[in-house]
């Protein structure tokens, strides 16, 4: 059974981090990308999957141009058409920057490429998570729609399968004091914010 008062949380959550004026949203992307680009799991990946910052969403575009050069490939999700009725509901595909995006049902821009630039999940090194709200041991809130649990699956079902690795990315006040895991949520490894790293703890 669903918690009745998550739609309430997604919100006041959903509300903060728009709340957040136009500067502060810059100086917490360069934050980040400044910490994520001193991360050794990323600088060892060289298959990245980000987002497309919408909603107040820190925007990680300005890793690429920290990375740039240095041998990553970006992907970024997108929604299959028509969604199946079982299994994955998102496609990752390769990011080029100046190609033409294309907006998707909740008007978010996708890459219009499709073909040999798809690249499967379990393909890639790392995943950089939107989320609504975390806490210290990196359990996340998402937007509801459940795209990247079904997508994930996989890490709950075979826990020795480590492929790919998965960064929460929120700010700092999107941060709860507890999060009760949900049977089908996908634990993150790590959060961060512009403030700091929070790792997940051992099992």
């Amino acid at each position: 059974m669903s918690d009745p008062s998550l739609p309430s949380l997604r919100r006041t959550l959903r509300q903060r981090r728009r709340a957040l004026g136009a500067r502060t949203q810059r100086l917490h992307a360069r934050a980040l990308a400044r910490r994520l680009g001193r991360e050794l799991a990323l600088l060892r990946a060289r298959r990245i999957a980000l987002y497309w910052p919408s909603d107040g969403e820190p925007d990680l575009r300005a890793l690429i141009k920290t990375l740039r050069g240095r041998g990553h490939d970006f992907y970024l999700p997108v929604l299959r058409r028509p969604a199946p009725a079982r299994g994955s509901t998102l496609w990752f595909v390769r990011h080029q920057p100046g190609r033409r995006m294309c907006p998707n049902r909740y008007r978010i821009p996708e890459p219009c490429a499709r073909g040999r630039a798809i690249r499967p999940v379990r393909q890639l090194d790392l995943v950089l998570v939107p989320l609504v709200g975390f806490d210290a041991d990196c359990h996340r809130i998402g937007m509801g729609g459940g795209f990247y649990d079904r997508a994930l699956a996989h890490l709950r079902r075979h826990r020795r399968w480590r492929r790919p690795r998965l960064f929460g990315i929120a700010h700092e006040c999107q941060r709860l004091e507890r999060i009760a895991p949900r049977p089908w949520d996908v634990a993150l490894d790590a959060v961060f914010t512009e403030r700091r790293r929070y790792r997940r703890p051992p099992c």
